[in-house]
């Protein structure tokens, strides 16, 4: 019998309770200032006080490298694998926000750290669904704390457009040295989906980049979500509308059926896009259990304590993903947000991945592990058909 690994909580359930409580009202805006408060960096934000841009051409600065034994690497118990620095088609992943803390407004890119063992926890939990089709490509860079999502929207705003700096350059870099003209995908999470968006936005929409990119998972926006108002400003690159689409985007948000439209009054826009990945489609039609490939449970403890103090790992190792648990939950598409089953009782709960607000945020990828993993293999073979292995067409 599996022994069910405690994973603490992370921005779908204390970040996320806690705006909520403030936008709504619950709990008193007075507490969750105190909160802002005490959990806010001393000193304001200043890019002089970061450490040194990291160089993407040093392996190092790299959480997942084709060629570099890495998390990314694991394939879910009976699950056939792929060999990584030998595929026809690259993923570019960008890890969501693993630095908790808040002694600085980013993360120090110490690799003995509770927060690179987040990001360990991403490459083997998320990242990983991406090695069947691709070689796996994941940089670490200066992200930012999840205390900046909490307060002044310009604070948070120019905070995250330090971070994505260091995703730019490790795009750019990836391009240049490691891509060698090979069709890609890119794909996110949270704070990684906000770069991307970004990132799609400036780098490949407009350019010759978006002919060699399958598509892009950006998946858990939340505050930041990929919306119907943003793809329309693309020139471009549109929503993917089936299982088979390509140069576009799917998104989603999971939450659970019965929770409030509104998760608490947390400020979001109305137009989010919402992409049913048992169907691949965007509408609101219910897709039954029978059409969800398997979920995958989270291998690993995510550290989850915000605010100051130290940034400690655990000597962590990630060494096995479980076999994929078949027909785990249907799913509907509802104001755009993705409903799922309530996953009381399923053992998600005792690993503290189940928020009590009903925001399914850290189990975003796991419910649906398989069916994106099948489905990224499906669009990179379709595109391989279409227009070969190397091509700016």
């Amino acid at each position: 019998m599996k022994i069910i690994k405690r994973v603490g909580v992370g921005l779908g359930v204390i970040a996320l309770a806690l705006i909520g409580l403030y936008y709504s009202g619950y709990g008193g805006d007075l507490a969750f200032r105190a909160f802002l408060a005490y959990s806010q960096p001393s000193s304001e934000f200043d890019v002089s006080t970061a450490v040194e841009e990291p160089d993407y051409s040093d392996a190092i600065n790299w959480a997942a490298l084709p060629g570099e034994e890495d998390p990314a690497d694991l394939v879910p118990m009976g699950v056939v694998g792929a060999v990584q620095d030998e595929q026809t088609v690259d993923t570019f992943f960008i890890h969501p926000t693993g630095y908790m803390r808040s002694n600085t407004w980013t993360s120090s890119m110490d690799l003995n750290s509770g927060t690179e063992e987040n990001t360990s926890w991403m490459m083997a939990n998320q990242a990983s669904a991406f090695n069947g089709c691709c070689n796996v490509y994941a940089p670490r860079y200066r992200e930012a704390t999840i205390v900046s999502y909490f307060g002044d929207t310009e604070l948070r705003d120019e905070v995250l457009s330090f971070a994505y700096e260091d995703v730019r350059r490790a795009f750019t870099y990836f391009i240049e040295h490691y891509n060698q003209g090979k069709p890609f995908i890119i794909a996110s999470h949270s704070q990684g989906t906000h770069h991307a968006l970004r990132l799609l936005s400036e780098m490949v929409d407009a350019s010759e980049l978006r002919k060699r990119m399958v598509a892009a998972y950006l998946i858990g926006g939340i505050v930041l979500p990929a919306t119907h108002d943003w793809l329309n400003s693309m020139a471009n690159i549109s929503a993917c509308e089936d299982a088979q689409q390509l140069h576009c985007v799917v998104h989603w948000d999971t939450m659970a059926d019965g929770a409030p439209t509104d998760l608490l009054g947390l400020p979001r826009p109305a137009d989010s896009l919402c992409t049913n990945p048992l169907s691949w489609q965007v509408n609101e039609e219910l897709v039954i259990a029978q059409k969800n490939s398997g979920a995958v449970f989270p291998e690993g403890t995510y550290n989850a304590a915000i605010g100051k103090g130290e940034d400690a790992s655990t000597a962590q190792v990630f060494e096995a993903l479980p076999a994929p648990s078949k027909q785990h939950t249907w799913a509907q598409c509802r104001d755009g947000w993705l409903y799922v089953q309530d996953q009381h009782g399923s053992g998600y709960d005792e690993a503290g991945l189940v928020d009590a607000s009903g925001n399914y945020h850290m189990l975003d990828y796991s419910l649906f592990y398989m069916n994106i993993r099948n489905n990224a293999e499906l669009r990179a073979n379709r595109y391989l058909s279409l227009f070969g292995a190397a091509t700016n067409e």
